[in-house]
């Protein structure tokens, strides 16, 4: 097979070239899109999913899933906005710091109940989240950190931008695309992300050939509530407040634009490039939708199709490849 026709044979070359088409179509429906301030609010629009997203993707390729993210990003954002307020802290680096490794805190509890009593990762990683959402409503509060009293050195990070031909590009894209280039090097550069393909692939043949599966089960769920807890207070300083009530339906969102990149259900498979088109095609559908004044409710009918769909797909492929 030449290099040609194994390019043809991926998934990220059908994904690229399906969101080229639907860019062209609503070009010629809406000759504005083209404008450089409208792609440069869409690429915005992928930050923090596309964070996320990637937290997803190692999950999914282990052969897990991940349903906590969005609480854990929503308790380590408001934790730390209000740690920021309590203390008269004014600097970005020990923030992000430290909504890391909260999330990072909470994902490695979901892999100390996965690997240690055997359970299943949905059932786990729904249950956390329901504990995590709980507890910060709960104990903490319930009130929205408004502009007025959210820290002025969120706001000035989350608002940087470079003046690109008249138009505003925010800084925040080169955040999320470094962070995209870390994974891919993680993933296709390193023995533990040669792991975590080989846990997703068949996690005991993994075991036999000497890789340790109890490391791969913590750095993936660890790596994902990471993620997830510098992708919230990224989004708080984007928008400039902080709700404790935020990322509620974001899972779907999330697995649906990282299925779509061709990461399969099963494990063992999906790519970083895959992840990032997928993220753009889904926030590209769902901006499209919104353009055309179309009720949430049937936004939600499109992504939920979206993973039908894709999954579908992804699981005729991997038949296919049996056979």
């Amino acid at each position: 097979m030449t290099a040609v026709s194994k390019l043809l044979r991926r998934s990220e070359t059908a994904v690229l070239a399906i969101l080229i088409v639907v860019m062209l179509v609503i070009g010629v429906i809406n000759p504005a899109f083209w404008q450089a301030d409208n792609l440069f609010n869409l690429l915005r629009a992928n930050v923090v999913i596309g964070i996320m997203a990637l937290s997803v993707l190692t999950v999914m390729i282990s052969g897990g899933i991940d349903v906590s993210f969005p609480a854990f990003a929503v308790a380590a954002m408001y934790l730390t906005v209000i740690a920021m307020n309590a203390a008269g802290y004014q600097g970005v680096v020990l923030p992000f710091i430290g909504a890391t490794l909260i999330g990072l805190l909470c994902g490695l509890a979901n892999a100390f109940f996965i690997h240690t009593f055997r359970m299943i990762p949905l059932i786990v990683t729904l249950g956390s989240a329901s504990v995590v959402r709980g507890l910060l409503l709960g104990l903490v509060g319930t009130s929205i950190i408004n502009i007025d009293r959210m820290p002025p050195s969120l706001i000035a990070f989350g608002s940087s931008t470079v003046d690109i031909g008249g138009s505003k590009l925010s800084l925040m894209i080169f955040i999320y695309l470094g962070i995209a280039v870390l994974m891919w090097l993680f993933l296709t550069r390193t023995m533990a992300g040669r792991a975590v393909f080989a846990y997703g692939d068949d996690a005991e043949s993994a075991k036999r050939v000497g890789f340790n599966t109890r490391r791969t089960v913590y750095l993936v769920y660890g790596l994902a509530g990471a993620l997830a807890g510098f992708a919230g207070l990224l989004h708080s300083s984007m928008i400039w407040l902080a709700n404790p009530r935020d990322f509620v339906g974001y899972e779907l969102d999330v697995i649906a634009a990282v299925v779509l990149g061709g990461a399969s259900i099963f494990g063992g498979r999906g790519s970083v490039f895959g992840t990032i088109l997928g993220v753009f095609m889904l926030t590209l559908i769902k901006n499209s939708l919104i353009i055309m004044r179309i009720d949430n409710t049937w936004q939600g009918v499109v992504v939920g199709c979206v993973i039908v769909i894709a999954t579908a797909l992804t699981a005729w492929r991997d038949r296919k490849a049996l056979v």
